[in-house]
């Protein structure tokens, strides 16, 4: 066994970085988007690891799981991973404190993986070479010249599947469709998402007619919490129409739950209590037959789901590839055919910090 290396301190900060255009889905709006980072020291090394929150959730790291994972073995993650179980059970292990988690997982993992001197997918039990991806934006503010701008430029640069926001005002959806679809062409896959805008009824209406448009995949057509809505649209929804959901799962109890309802799962990295736990969700999709799609976060997700065997796709989410290049040197660029390769030649997660582009954002 190799010698401990000691987890020496937590720091964390976050940054607040405006979108570059007002932003909508079917049940939200927003103008920017913060990310929590934190950075793990020890051995010399720094890894570092963050998520998409409020900024109390940086409090949260500071005041729960930071002195939690101190003097732990910074080659162990899952045993830090355990450590910070424990210490939040009383504060709360859903919603901020899984962030709170994640966040910190994921900073063990690349620091894990930075003393080792090996690339983050490297550091897992690696079934892929690359992840597939998708682009994903197509908001409902946007205007149809946007829409078609901005997925046809995915398809454009080689990805050979995208997804839009659909759900807000659903009469206006065919009209939208239709000028996606005349962007990318009819080779490209199309996915929509509705944020669990509609009601049951409304939701198998749309579909029916989203089915007929040649779209392949239906993200959230009910909200999530409605187990028995997503359960009727993945048995009685038009053949050849995947249902997913699960980026707004914290747990694997809810992740387990909701795999019985649904065609594809999705899990968010920087949600689901981190690396440690998503590994975890593999073993959720292989037990009920059925295809993992990451949730966001392409920068950590292009690593950590190199370990999941049921991959099918990775989200290339507009807000987090943007936000990650702005903050960080090392950022993944697609490949040809729509893929994320960890770059063999740096550590960890391959990402630096700029500190002073992104001092200007610290919230």
């Amino acid at each position: 066994m190799g010698e401990k290396v000691s987890i020496e301190k937590i720091e964390v900060s976050a940054y607040t970085v405006p979108t570059d255009s007002p932003e909508s889905d079917g049940t939200l709006r927003w103008d920017s988007t913060t990310m929590v980072l934190v950075e793990a020291a020890g051995g010399g090394e720094r890894g570092i690891g963050y998520t998409y929150g409020d900024v109390s959730v940086g409090k949260f790291v500071e005041s729960k799981l930071a002195e939690a994972v101190r003097g732990e073995d910074a080659m162990s993650p899952p045993a830090a991973w355990s450590a910070m179980q424990g210490a939040i059970r009383n504060a709360g292990r859903q919603g901020v404190g899984a962030m709170a988690v994640s966040a910190v997982d994921i900073a063990l993992w690349d620091l894990k993986a930075r003393l080792l001197g090996v690339p983050l997918a490297d550091a897992l039990p690696r079934f892929h070479d690359a992840v597939p991806i998708y682009g994903s934006g197509g908001f409902t503010s946007y205007t149809l010249d946007r829409l078609r701008e901005q997925l046809g430029g995915w398809v454009s640069e080689g990805i050979p599947r995208v997804k839009m926001k659909v759900g807000r005002e659903p009469e206006r959806d065919p009209e939208r469709v239709g000028a996606v679809r005349e962007a990318i062409g009819e080779e490209t896959e199309l996915m929509v998402d509705a944020n669990g805008a509609y009601t049951r009824k409304q939701a198998l209406y749309w579909a029916q007619a989203f089915a007929e448009d040649g779209i392949t995949y239906l993200e959230e057509p009910v909200s999530s919490e409605d187990r028995e809505g997503l359960r009727l649209l993945r048995d009685r929804g038009p053949g050849g129409l995947a249902i997913a959901a699960g980026e707004y799962e914290w747990t694997l109890h809810e992740l387990n739950d909701l795999s019985g309802c649904v065609d594809i799962l999705q899990a968010d990295v920087t949600r689901c209590a981190g690396i440690t736990n998503l590994l975890r969700v593999d073993g959720i999709c292989k037990g009920r037959q059925i295809p993992f799609s990451a949730h966001c976060a392409p920068a950590i997700s292009a690593h950590a789901c190199c370990a999941v065997e049921s991959l099918i796709h990775l989200e290339y989410f507009h807000d987090h590839v943007r936000v990650e290049s702005m903050l960080f040197d090392g950022v993944l660029q697609p490949e040809e055919g729509g893929l994320l390769r960890p770059d063999a030649s740096r550590p960890g997660l391959g990402l630096e910090l700029k500190r002073s582009d992104a001092g200007q954002y610290a919230a």
